[in-house]
């Protein structure tokens, strides 16, 4: 009866210990991964959303202020056109 609980306990422990090594190296392989994808968004020159929404505004200031500027130039090409009749 006794060896039965021997062998029970020592099964027990080896299963203890078994999931102990495979937390760790779950955490271990977390951690690579998680360095690698870092590694590589920093090569990839990203920019951050600030800066983003900072270029996307100046887009779409150049965009009115263009359009704006079509239409003064076509308002500008039409007078001597009327002159001219």
């Amino acid at each position: 009866m006794q060896s039965d609980n021997k062998i029970l306990s020592d099964l027990a422990r080896l299963g203890q210990s078994a999931a102990g090594t495979l937390h760790g190296v779950k955490n271990e392989i977390e951690d690579q991964v998680k360095s690698r994808i870092e590694s590589v968004l920093m090569d990839m020159d990203l920019v951050s959303r600030e800066e983003f929404e900072v270029v996307k505004e100046m887009a779409i200031a150049a965009r009115e202020e263009n359009a704006a500027l079509v239409a003064r130039l076509e308002k500008l090409e039409a007078k001597p056109a009327k002159k001219k009749k």
